[in-house]
């Protein structure tokens, strides 16, 4: 019997989706539902069939699987940020590590070769980048926080569980000085407005804090009073603009403005120094960052005689980690700001050995 829009049925989820979603076996075809666990027995809406799969939205939770938490983010669910806050972190870990076990046995062909997964010591406020769409709710106030799943709705969230602590001050202080200076939020449907997002990235290892609002436009309307304001917030380091003017789902412009300070942030990973600048690409988990470039640095046993070459390298920062110990490496990027910093994050480091 084919299974049918709207309707409800009961099932047991089986096994994640890539994207997280849950996994149940209704009429012999694949259901995806979110928010769902590993171990969930449920009523599942069915919401779009396709030829060889379905997509259902959790209806009701019959029996709760042993994994299943209560989420500690009161948006868990709406905000499309995360897909594991229901679940406890070691049933993410098994997730996560299934994932690739499964890519690496049924797509690479080479089963059994991974040897365990590295969880966090913490799982809360530890991304170093953020960026925050901003719009108006339904009485027209100014609103941040992040889009929901599949969708560019806004859901208010000024105190991400994942983001820096201080990213609510700065939202805070942003939202207060539009409201007192009329500057009004980028509209998708008319492609009027001044602000689009605001970028916030903070040095894990140095505590400086870099602001960036992406602005429909080149000027911000009593620029100073806003700059005055971040600087009340200790480690306020760089306050500039980026500009994009086009109306598409890219979040950033080429051209960067400065504002305040400097046009980049310092941060580290061990001991290699990374300048950042608003366009720089820089993994987001700092501590687990390094566990990972610590782990290819073993397995990759240097001896100091070899030359690597490191693709896709962005702004250097596994070639110069890798240098340390290697003859010579050459960094492989296509984006030309990118190798401009990774040049620069060399000098920085007195590397002389990467190119």
């Amino acid at each position: 019997m084919a299974i049918q829009k709207n309707k409800i049925y009961r099932a047991e989820i089986v096994d994640y989706t890539a994207e997280g979603s849950g996994v149940a076996r209704i009429e012999g075809m694949a259901v995806f539902v979110p928010n769902t666990a590993v171990g969930d027995q449920c009523d599942i809406r069915i919401v779009k069939v396709k030829k060889r799969m379905a997509f259902g939205r959790l209806d009701r939770v019959i029996i709760p699987s042993r994994d299943r938490i209560e989420p500690a983010c009161p948006v868990a669910g709406k905000c499309g940020g995360c897909c594991y806050q229901h679940i406890s972190y070691e049933a993410e870990l098994r997730a996560k590590f299934k994932k690739v076990d499964d890519a690496l046995s049924h797509l690479g062909g080479t089963p059994g070769i991974l040897d365990g997964i590295t969880g966090a010591d913490e799982t809360t406020h530890y991304r170093n980048k953020a960026q925050y769409p901003v719009g108006k709710d339904k009485d027209g106030k100014i609103i941040t926080g992040f889009y929901a799943g599949r969708t560019h709705s806004i859901i208010p969230n000024q105190d991400c569980l994942l983001g820096a602590e201080i990213n609510e001050t700065i939202l805070e202080k942003v939202i207060a000085y539009m409201e007192e200076n009329h500057v009004t939020p980028y509209d998708e449907t008319t492609g009027r407005g001044l602000v689009r997002h605001v970028l916030i990235r903070c040095g894990y290892q140095t505590g400086e804090i870099m602001v960036c609002l992406i602005v429909n436009g080149r000027k911000l309307p009593a620029a100073e009073k806003l700059t005055d304001s971040l600087r009340e917030i200790p480690g306020m380091t760089s306050i500039s603009l980026n500009v994009n003017t086009k109306r598409n789902n890219v979040i950033l412009g080429e051209e960067v403005i400065n504002l305040w300070g400097q046009a980049f942030i310092t941060d580290a990973i061990g001991e290699v120094k990374y300048q950042i600048s608003p366009l720089s690409f820089y993994q987001v988990n700092p501590v687990q960052t390094k566990r990972l470039y610590e782990t290819a640095l073993e397995y990759a046993g240097l001896t100091g005689r070899e030359t690597v070459w490191d693709l896709y390298c962005g702004i250097g920062t596994i070639s110069l980690f890798l240098a340390q110990q290697a003859k010579k490496v050459y960094g492989v990027e296509i984006v030309p700001q990118a190798i401009k910093d990774a040049r620069r994050n060399a000098e920085l480091n007195r590397m002389e050995n990467v190119e």
